[in-house]
């Protein structure tokens, strides 16, 4: 080392052999009769992989990172790259020749934490460069004891499926970034790859998440062969393509891409880690644990999903991967099952060979296996097991296909599929397949043929055949749930005009372009095209009764004769109970509820179409399971529905009343301009309790800072929508103290916001603009509820609203009362122009009635004179405050927007809106009668709301320990606005906060608006009863 410093020029590879030969003869001192090995790594990444890999009989021990002498160790340790090894690998040497520090991973609850164990310095650089003579080495002893604890290390044996999703999910990440990085230098064999996949596969891919699906693909890959050896055939091997059966033409190929010799150098050592960690492995101990539980029976399949909860939860929530209960698919086959013998003629039920089969999100292919197993059944009960093979062979690899987009459950359910027809004594022949495909369901083309991956093409061929030819009786199946889809072919989005037919004037459909919706739409299509047959999904249950799915459901009932929907429920979104009020649970780990639908179209169609449904709640394995296993669509107790127009409701609803409440109008009928609420999507950084709170913040935001300190600082990000560069860019120069307003943000909590479109998401501009200028009023409506609570969803504002401002599952609507006219500067009519102008009272113009010609009309008719815009507004708030009015109508209010009944007279309208004029009065705290209130803050101490709690002996609201707000009745501590218990919601927003004066007044004025509130809806419902 002293040699090659002193000589200069030197870079950090120099030093390389002399290490290399020294941990050699050190790995002989301490390992003796074991052989030991130190590789240098390939350098040709610009993402960094380690300098050396040491190992011993075969075994990877370790891997070292080198820097150069005069590099601070401290300052690497702190680094990104630095940071990515400790996470990815287990026994770790940071080194620059002249200090070395061990790092080793440790288990904290369910992930690896990477600590430094043990550090040495045996040289100091000031001698090496100073002194005209090698140095003399310090501290050998340490030296030595480092090293030699380096050396020991072994990976353990894993014996959990956590465990093991940990270690094969750090060093996933790891591929994937090193793929990213190949990737962006165009390496020839991984670029051919993306490209591949891009034009056959998924459409508009991007490399980054071809990365991530490679990277997945090698490591499940590897999982994959190593159960397969696991049972008995031969050393396991990373070359997983070797382990591949030759009837998979398409993933060998692939696999042979991944991972054979053409295999880029800077990813062969990360490969042979994983490898090693998948050799470490108990396999059997960890397959066994997920056959503890009766209902987990699949554990190859359910380990992809505990490995992508830990590799990437985001993706596997974006994507819907979620394994599907057995009990869930074992009603859903069963029923399937009998519903073919009784209603189709096919007295083998799924066994009957003429019966075809697809699951189009086959995913691992779980529904596709427990089908196969169905007919296995079948023919042990009828004395004909030993005629499984020739079904199989004449039946079941002829008539039974599925199809997955993604390379990884395509992987898996393969071999899944393979293992399964193995232990049923089945040996595939040559030129035999399973007839599961990688293709993008919803997507018909005409396959590439190209000189790289020939079996995709091919693959891709057959699968178009499938679509489009080949008759199918049964579709099933679990398609993903993902709103924001990828999915949009020009074949599927003809296909989707059907659904959207009768919903085209509606101002968002995008609920409509869920994926999961467009795979029932695929489904549909085939069922169609085989002129009859079955579809039996599981999927989120939004559908049935989201008033947007009207014209889903219509479509479904023109086609199909009988429907049997199991609602499973289980939205933890909505806070779903049970009928008695206890806990239900979903069937999947997820938020959304779902349900099981069977679909029945029979050859001859039917004119009384038939609907039958049922509610399945309680909890998860005691209830739910238990239920799916041991029942069928022939013993679930069934409700009859009478689905009638125009919602056509898949679910149970008491419509007695509709023919009385449409003759109401609706809101919508009776404003002209409306528009959801303000969308920031960064609340935190535009909308504040103060406008000091603001002001700081867009000073740093405008100031001098780079834009990577700016998103840390403000907790900003990037998204597709908003680019913090480009938004810094625009509002360059601009005073944006000015566009500081009040904002209505919760129901009695008012604050301010930043109103400027290059820092919001949504401003809704062209209704928000009447809140701007001069005295306005509005209110907030919601579209129909999701909460399961009495609806309350109505309130006031005199500012701009923001869209969650009384419900965060249900957006708000907003609805000025007078659309206020501007007078347009000469030179600034455009729109962002026009923003800057904003100041109250300034070129005002005209201020015009924001209600409908035809409501207006109708309602002088009815009241025999002129009504002031005012007047009619509070009339509204009132009817819309009544308690009789909300019971009488809760049905038809938790599904559209509202519906406001004509009074019988003049009195009676003028009388209501005297009480309305008084209830937005309160709501906006402009009312005299909120002055004088009883409740109190008697304790001095720090103002934090800490813990809030209600007493409710003491009538107090507590905020911490020492300090609370009395005389506040239980009636106002639990009263509501839409999802919001309004006194609990105010002090909850303030958590760790300090509250100013003003807010512990206007808290005490909030609590006497509330009483007010309750008592006038008293007023208001004796006069409700009159109109």
């Amino acid at each position: 080392m002293h040699k090659i410093y002193t000589g200069g020029g030197f870079r950090e590879e120099s030093f390389y052999p002399a290490l290399k030969r020294l941990l050699e003869e050190c790995a002989e001192l301490f390992q003796k009769k074991e052989e030991a090995n130190v590789l240098v790594l390939p350098k040709k990444t610009e993402v960094g992989i380690p300098d050396f890999r040491v190992g011993k009989n075969g075994e990877i021990v370790g891997y070292i990172e080198a820097k150069t002498p005069d590099t601070s160790l401290r300052e690497v340790e702190n680094s990104e790259q630095l940071k990515r090894y400790r996470d990815s690998l287990p026994n770790l040497i940071l080194t620059n020749f002249l200090e070395f520090r061990l790092y080793r991973q440790f288990k904290e609850k369910n992930h690896l934490v990477s600590r430094l164990i043990s550090k040495v310095e045996v040289g100091r650089q000031h001698t090496l460069q100073n002194l005209s003579l090698p140095p003399i080495p310090e501290k050998l002893e340490s030296f030595f004891e480092l090293l030699e604890k380096f050396f020991f290390f072994s990976v353990p044996e894993i014996r959990k499926s956590s465990a093991l999703a940990v270690e094969l999910a750090n060093r996933t990440r790891f591929l994937e970034r090193i793929l990213q990085e190949e990737l962006s230098r165009e390496n020839e064999e991984v670029t051919r790859f993306y490209k591949a996949f891009q034009e056959e596969l998924i459409e508009g891919l991007t490399k980054e998440r071809f990365a991530d699906l490679y990277a997945q693909t090698i490591t499940y890959g590897l999982f994959a062969a190593r159960i397969k050896i696991c049972r008995g055939e031969r050393p396991f091997a990373p070359t997983a393509w070797e382990f591949i059966p030759e009837n998979i033409p398409l993933l060998k190929e692939i696999f042979y891409s991944m991972t054979g010799p053409h295999f880029p150098e800077s990813l062969i050592w990360i490969v042979d880690d994983i490898a090693q960690v998948l050799e470490k492995a108990d396999t059997e101990s960890i397959l066994q644990e997920f056959k503890t539980t009766r209902w987990e029976e699949d554990p190859v399949i359910h380990f992809y999903e505990t490995f992508l909860a830990i590799y990437n939860p985001d993706e596997r929530e974006r994507l819907g991967v979620y394994y599907t209960p057995l009990p869930v698919v074992s009603y859903i086959v069963r029923s399937i099952h009998k519903l073919l013998k009784e209603k189709f003629g096919k007295p083998e039920g799924l066994a009957t060979r003429d019966v075809t089969l697809l699951d189009p999100a086959a995913g691992t292919l779980t529904f596709v296996v427990q089908a196969i197993k169905q007919v296995q059944k079948e023919l042990k009960e009828r004395n004909k097991e030993g005629l499984i093979k020739p079904y199989i062979e004449e039946h079941i690899l002829p008539h039974f296909h599925a199809f997955e987009i993604l390379v990884s459950p395509y992987t898996v359910g393969h071999f899944k599929v393979s293992m399964v027809l193995e232990e049923m004594g089945y040996k595939f022949k040559e030129g035999e397949r399973f007839k599961f495909y990688l293709t993008n369901t919803l997507e018909i083309k005409e396959p590439k043929q190209t000189s790289f991956l020939i079996d995709l093409a091919k693959e891709g061929r057959e699968a178009k055949k499938i679509k489009e030819k080949v008759p199918i009786l049964v579709v099933l199946g679990n398609p993903p749930y993902s709103v924001s889809s990828e999915n949009k072919s020009e074949f599927i989005e003809n296909l989707m005009d059907d659904y959207k037919e009768d919903v085209r004037d509606e101002r968002n459909i995008q609920p409509l372009s869920d994926d999961y919706i467009k795979f029932i739409r695929f489904a549909h299509w085939k069922i169609n095209q085989a002129g009859k047959g079955i579809l039996g999904f599981i999927t989120n249950n939004s559908y049935l009764s989201g008033v947007i799915h009207r014209g889903m459901r219509k479509k479904l009932l023109e086609t199909f004769d009988e429907i049997y929907i199991l609602n499973l429920h289980g939205s933890s979104r909505i806070g779903e109970k049970t009928p008695e009020g206890g806990k239900d649970e979903n069937v999947f780990d997820i938020q959304q509820g779902v349900a099981i639908a069977l679909y029945l179209k029979h050859k001859e169609p039917q004119k009384n179409k038939k609907v039958y449904y049922a509610d399945l709640w309680g909890l998860r394995k005691k209830d739910k399971y238990p239920y799916l296993s041991n029942n069928d669509v022939k013993t679930t107790k069934w409700q009859k529905l009478k689905p009638v127009e125009p919602y056509y409701f898949f679910v149970p609803k008491d419509f007695a009343l509709q023919a009385e409440y449409e003759k109401f109008w609706k809101v919508t009928e009776i404003f002209k301009e409306w528009s959801f609420g303000v969308t920031t999507s960064r609340d935190h950084f535009v909308v504040g309790f103060t406008k000091e709170e603001i002001i700081q913040k867009l000073r740093i935001f405008t100031g001098n800072l780079p834009d990577e300190l700016v998103k840390e600082g403000l907790n900003l990000k990037d998204t597709g929508t908003w680019q913090l560069s480009e938004a810094r860019q625009k509002i360059k120069g601009q005073h944006l103290e000015e566009k500081i307003y009040p904002y209505a943000y919760r129901p009695f909590d008012n604050r301010w916001i930043c109103y400027d479109p290059a820092l919001i998401e949504r401003d809704r501009y062209n209704v928000m603009k009447h809140m701007l200028v001069g005295d306005n009023e509005g209110i907030a409506i919601t579209r129909g509820v999701r909460d399961p609570i009495p609806w309350s969803h109505i309130y006031s504002s005199c500012s701009i609203t923001d869209k969650n401002i009384i419900a965060i599952k249900d957006n708000s609507y907003f609805f000025p009362l007078n659309l206020c006219k501007k007078k347009e500067s000469e030179g600034r009519s455009s729109r962002s122009k026009v923003m800057m102008l904003f100041e109250p009272g300034v070129d005002y113009e005209t201020k015009e009635s924001n209600f409908s010609p035809a409501f207006i009309k109708a309602l002088t008719d009815c009241c025999k004179r002129e009504l002031s815009p005012e007047e009619i507004f509070n009339y509204i708030y009132a009817v819309l405050y009544s308690p009789t009015y909300r019971k009488r109508y809760e049905e038809f209010l938790k599904i559209d927007f509202p519906r406001i009944p004509l009074p019988s007279n003049y009195k009676v309208f003028k009388e209501l809106s005297t009480l309305g004029k008084e209830l937005v009065e309160i709501h906006l705290l402009k009312s005299s009668a909120l002055d004088k209130t009883k409740v109190g803050f008697p304790k001095s101490d720090s103002n934090i709301v800490e813990k809030v709690s209600y007493n409710e002996e003491n009538q107090s609201v507590f905020v911490n320990k020492e300090q609370y707000f009395k005389d506040i009745s239980k009636e106002v501590w639990e009263y509501r606005i839409g999802a919001y218990q309004v006194m609990q919601k105010y002090l909850k927003d303030r958590k760790k906060r300090k509250l100013s004066l003003d807010e512990i007044n206007h808290y005490m004025k909030v609590a006497k608006a509330i009483k007010l509130t309750i008592e006038l809806q008293e007023k208001i419902d004796k006069v409700y009863e009159k109109i």
